[in-house]
């Protein structure tokens, strides 16, 4: 039987792309997307779906037979810390929504992005373990430690089949930012092109683990294709990418355009990126399914750059 998968959430950084993807892979017509606005693209089916309406997802899993759902709609960190109650809301009940909704209609997979803000003050910095102290700090961080365990629960007290990422900061050229902490790695390389200076919203040595989008969108469907029996997380994998400072971005892109300079203002993202890993370990995702990357940050910066420039 064909798969029909249900993107809700599907117009994010992550999920324009996860569509792309997988409607090259398994058809146009198997791929249904789905977020609150109309889709970016017509190159396949959308249903235009509030993630916190139970009755409209239902309607979309019955009317397309929807085999697997990935849930990616929800508010990120900086806009969280803005909006607590929503984002405890939209990211909290999204979720529960859909694990309620799977096992009623016995859904074979289900994929739910969790994140390093997970991880919190307390937790090892520097090559953080798969397993260890989670106390984050910022509500979009609370929402996704305890989306974990949800996870965990519904897979242990139903058999759900549900998987998940720990992302990284993901970099994309062809979707914008979206309100998450991480952000200045795309800001920066639009400013570069457009102004040929950048305003820093962190320190200059604040180093985060991040991903490119062809990695992080590759080590999601290999995941998704896993052996089951395989797996022997199902709160979240870590998933580590490569880690560096907006120091080391900007002397990376500086070797392309010379005259470019940048300077630090930290804001408020600042105190959440302190919670946050500089480095993670990821072990685990490579014993059980093999994850990957390709991106270094030589080739992240050489392929942004050339991106942006062709945009003006």
């Amino acid at each position: 039987m064909s798969q029909k998968i249900l993107l809700l959430g599907a117009n994010g950084q992550i999920g324009t792309e996860l569509v792309e993807n997988l409607r090259l892979k398994l058809g146009n017509e198997n791929i249904i997307s789905s977020d609150i606005n109309h889709a970016k693209t017509n190159n396949g089916p959308h249903e235009i779906i509030d993630v916190l309406d139970k009755e409209a997802i239902e309607s979309t899993i019955d009317k397309y037979k929807i085999t697997q759902v990935y849930q990616l709609a929800a508010l990120l960190s900086a806009t969280g810390e803005k909006k607590p109650k929503l984002a405890w809301d939209v990211n909290m009940n999204g979720l529960l929504n859909v694990l309620e909704l799977a096992v009623k209609h016995k859904i074979e997979k289900v994929f739910w992005p969790s994140s390093i803000a997970a991880f919190g003050p307390t937790t090892p910095r520097h090559n953080t373990p798969q397993d260890c102290i989670m106390d984050p700090e910022t509500i979009y961080g609370i929402t996704k430690q305890a989306g974990e365990r949800w996870c965990a629960y519904y897979h242990k007290k139903f058999g759900l089949d549900v998987r998940s990422i720990r992302y990284p900061g993901i970099l994309s050229h062809k979707t914008l930012p979206g309100g998450g902490t991480t952000d200045y790695a795309i800001d920066i390389f639009i400013e570069a092109q457009n102004k040929g200076s950048y305003d820093c919203f962190l320190t200059a040595d604040t180093f985060l683990p991040m991903m490119f989008m062809d990695d992080a969108v590759a080590n999601t469907l290999q995941l998704m294709e896993a052996d089951s029996n395989k797996l022997t997380v199902r709160s979240s994998y870590n998933l580590g990418g490569v880690s560096f400072s907006p120091a080391t971005l900007t002397k990376e892109i500086q070797k392309h355009l010379p005259e470019f300079t940048i300077n630090y203002a930290p804001d408020f993202r600042q105190q959440i990126a302190d919670t946050w890993p500089a480095s993670i370990d990821d072990t685990v995702a490579k014993k059980d399914w093999n994850c990957t990357y390709e991106f270094t940050i030589e080739k992240i910066v050489k392929v942004m750059l050339e991106a942006f420039k062709k945009r003006n």
